[in-house]
């Protein structure tokens, strides 16, 4: 999805306050860091490839007692954990209280406010009929939202930025991460396997609640476009030349093709 650019093109659009060049060049360095190490774990939890949070052959982890591979879920609980170390013991040039409050933002969106939550919802509505547009909406902005939020939100708060533009940029990227996912289920049904380069069609398989399902698929695109345009508006207060890297991310999103 191109994550990464999304977060080391963020540091532009806050002032630093260290006091050299060479304090700048630092703290960017570990910005740049915290980004990679992020986007990693992001890859490894949302892999398509991973059975942990790939119910396409599998309706239920629950329903099955399937157990997941230890060495996979070992190397998940890992790299989370690494993440929030390299953040708390590794970024330097950047206050004490934005490396807290950004261990702080992480540790929620993988925790029972975020990823936890999403997951086990989505869980237990696997093969449900009755699911609606409010908890479909609940999964996704505590799934895939909720990470792609984390990722941008960071960069916000160790960049320096107030606020008022931490949270213009979490709803941006509350948008967009819902965005992704409206986008994944209509790909799923317009695309064959070879253009994926994944399954396609596996939500049908498995009855599972998507977009096109509920809204109908001219709907789900009207969707699509209607959460770019609310989330490319969230960046008018900042400087175009600096956000222009953000906005094209929300329309990649939009309109890629696999």
């Amino acid at each position: 999805m191109g994550l990464l650019f999304t977060l080391l093109f963020l540091s532009p659009l806050f002032p630093f306050s260290p006091a050299s060049a060479a304090e700048l060049k630092t703290t960017r360095r570990a910005l740049a860091g915290a980004a990679n190490c992020n986007i990693f774990r992001g890859k490894w939890v949302y892999d398509d490839s991973y059975p942990l949070y790939d119910f396409s052959s599998t309706t239920s982890l629950i329903a099955s007692n399937t157990a997941v591979p230890i060495g996979i879920t070992s190397r998940i609980f890992a790299l989370l954990a690494f993440t929030l170390e390299f953040m708390a013991t590794a970024t330097v040039g950047v206050a004490p209280e934005r490396i807290l409050g950004a261990v702080g933002e992480l540790a929620k969106a993988i925790g029972t406010e975020g990823l936890v939550a999403g997951q086990v919802v989505d869980l237990n509505c696997t093969g449900e009929a009755n699911v609606g547009l409010d908890t479909l909406e609940f999964i996704h902005i505590h799934k895939t939202s909720a990470l792609l939020e984390s990722y941008v939100v960071l960069g916000a708060i160790l960049g320096g930025g107030s606020n008022d533009q931490v949270e213009k940029l979490r709803t941006f990227a509350r948008k967009i991460g819902l965005l992704f996912q409206v986008v994944d289920d209509i790909l799923d049904v317009t695309k064959s396997s070879e253009e994926l380069g994944k399954t396609a069609g596996k939500d049908l398989a498995v009855d599972k609640t998507t977009y096109p399902k509920l809204l109908g698929l001219n709907k789900a695109f009207e969707f699509a476009e209607k959460l770019n345009e609310e989330a490319k508006a969230q960046l008018s207060d900042f400087d175009p030349l600096k956000a222009a890297p953000l906005s094209a991310q929300a329309d990649y999103i939009t309109h890629r093709q696999n």
